[in-house]
């Protein structure tokens, strides 16, 4: 099961305003909107829980595998996952329990500090997240945009799919992503050759296909979780004689306890222990947070409180480090798993832990009868639901520069890891956004004896290449005069500004008339002064004859007109 993760995607006019009104209301506040106007389905809440409970149990065994842990401390993390973690009004349909994000970063803690310190490292990560929560800087995370967030889900499902066709065949995935891509052909090779390999692939095949067909089925059977009946066939078929397919196997959950002790704490001193909780904190906080963004929006239902999310993360992590289990952070397979199952409320991913440990602790038997195939199968259709193929093409037409922005970040999360892909992904959203904020409009005409330049639009750094040649060129045009105009600019950065003036002087210097015109009024410089107002002239006198009205015509006129201070009489 070392394969069974992903790698951690006012005016007065009532009406016009009442239906965004209440768009706003059910957006931002979902929950009360939710529970006024609808019953709760607890039945529905039951199914999507056992449903997250399939999709958790051999991510939780997976990661705790390729974290070089006992796999019954990966059960102990999904069970506070979903009992502390998800009892907590942060997010309503997000899960989470141990990621594979965080496997290879534990992995390396544990080969250099013990699993003992591990507990230690958690709970002090638990304790910071706490605070980070508390002093509310979890609401920075929203500011994530859609590409980055759609290429987040990609780069999350490509790989777990991939990683899943090795269980599914009952095979060791080879580790990295693009290993195990490499790794398919010869992977068919062999179960082609294994006739038990061979069982096991077609379960994982038949639950991919129930997935994808079982809602379209008649009557009540379809209200059935397609991943149950898959589980229910696969342990009938490896209970046929002359089956030998691998099956779930899970120790005791109280003997893999382990609290930690002086000993541990006393490791506190120790710099790369404090690095290690750092580290552990600052990932463990973007990843659930980022993936919160992602879940809000697969759904309509209420928004994630980003803040209480945080709190809610570090006291699983906290109760995690005491009992010695896994770090914990939001898993978007599971969360996607939970939206798709129908799951409206809490309750669903509050349970899902309930199974987890009821299952762990008393019907371990049960357990050892699933396949590991059938669960792998689930995850590769949960994989595919994240990848979402036609997203891509559908952004491409859409907007293409956000298209480069989702295939940047679907990429890097494969090729490197979650935190990381979402990281690039932002920055390359930066860059575009600043690249369209950066639209200078600049013309240039010569008349006469002047060579003028006008500019409009936003001129940064990232447009000063055109704005030089642009000045290089009515520089070079031979003519006395030469006329900047930048009154059309909105804004300016130092870079530019700086630019214009110094071509200004070295112009001036070489003797010739540069007239600059820059942003506001107040800004503009000319070589000749403006001509002054021309006096305005008295009205004519009327006549002898005029009848006299008084009109108002507005302000009421100065001294320094030379006329009275009143309403001017008209004839």
């Amino acid at each position: 099961m070392s394969g069974a993760h992903a790698r951690g995607r006012g005016s007065g006019r009532t009406k016009p305003a009442a239906p965004k009104t209440v768009t706003a209301t059910a957006m931002s506040a979902g929950a009360p909107a939710a529970k006024s106007g609808a019953k709760l389905d607890l039945a529905g809440e039951i199914t999507a829980s056992l449903v997250v409970f399939l999709v958790a149990l051999p991510l939780c065994i997976g990661v705790a595998v390729a974290s070089g842990v006992p796999a019954e401390l990966g059960i102990i993390s999904g069970v506070i996952g979903g009992l502390v973690v998800g009892a907590v009004r942060g997010s309503t349909l997000q899960v989470s329990g141990p990621a594979a994000g965080l496997a290879a970063l534990v992995a390396e803690t544990v080969l250099e500090h013990g699993v003992a310190t591990l507990g230690v490292i958690v709970l002090f990560s638990g304790i910071l997240q706490i605070v980070l929560g508390v002093v509310r800087l979890g609401r920075m995370f929203q500011a994530i945009s859609l590409a980055v967030v759609q290429g987040m889900l990609a780069g999350i499902g490509l790989p777990l799919m991939f990683s899943q066709v090795y269980p599914m065949a009952d095979a060791k995935a080879p580790g990295t992503p693009i290993e195990n891509m490499a790794g398919v052909p010869g992977l068919f090779a062999d179960i082609l050759t294994d006739p038990q390999a061979m069982i096991a692939t077609l379960l994982g095949v038949a639950t991919i296909v129930l997935s994808f067909v079982w809602k379209k089925m008649p009557g009540p059977a379809k209200k059935i979780p397609a991943a149950l009946v898959a589980v229910g066939i696969g342990i009938a078929v490896a209970a046929l004689p002359g089956v030998d397919v691998k099956t779930l196997q899970v120790g005791n959950l109280l003997a893999s306890v382990r609290l930690p002790g002086a000993e541990q704490f006393a490791g506190l001193a120790d710099a790369a222990i404090l690095t290690s909780i750092l580290t552990f904190t600052v990932i463990a906080s973007a990843e659930s947070l980022f993936t919160a963004a992602a879940v809000d929006r697969m759904h309509s239902g209420p928004r994630t409180r980003y803040n209480t999310e945080l709190i809610a993360q570090g006291a699983g992590n906290t109760v995690a480090g005491i009992l010695g289990a896994l770090p914990i952070t939001a898993v978007v397979a599971r969360s996607s798993a939970n939206v798709q199952a129908g799951a409206k409320t809490r309750i669903s991913r509050t349970l899902h832990g309930l199974w987890l440990l009821a299952f762990a602790l008393l019907l371990p038997q049960v357990l050892a009868l699933i396949p590991i195939s059938v669960l792998a199968g689930v995850l590769v259709h949960s994989g595919w639901k994240l990848f979402a193929p036609e997203e891509f093409p559908k952004m491409w037409r859409q907007d293409r520069g956000e298209f480069v922005v989702m295939t940047v970040t679907t990429v890097v999360i494969v090729a490197t890891a979650l935190l990381e892909g979402v990281l690039i992904g932002l920055a390359a959203g930066i860059v575009l956004a600043a690249l369209r904020m950066s639209q200078t409009v600049i013309r240039q005409h010569v008349e006469d004896d002047t060579a003028k330049v006008v500019m409009a639009g936003n001129a940064t750094f990232l447009r000063l290449p055109q704005v030089i040649e642009a000045l290089e060129s009515a520089a070079a045009s031979g003519k006395p005069r030469i006329r900047l105009d930048l009154t059309g600019v909105t804004h300016l950065d130092h870079a530019c500004r700086n630019q214009v003036e110094e071509f200004t002087a070295q112009q001036r210097g070489l003797g010739l008339r540069v007239e600059l015109l820059m942003p506001g009024p107040a800004k503009q410089t000319r070589t000749t002064p403006e001509p002054a107002p021309a006096p305005t002239p008295p009205p004519p006198a009327p006549g002898p004859d005029a009848e006299w009205f008084y009109l108002d015509t507005g302000p009421v006129p100065t001294e320094a007109t030379g006329y009275a201070q009143r309403p001017p009489l008209v004839g």
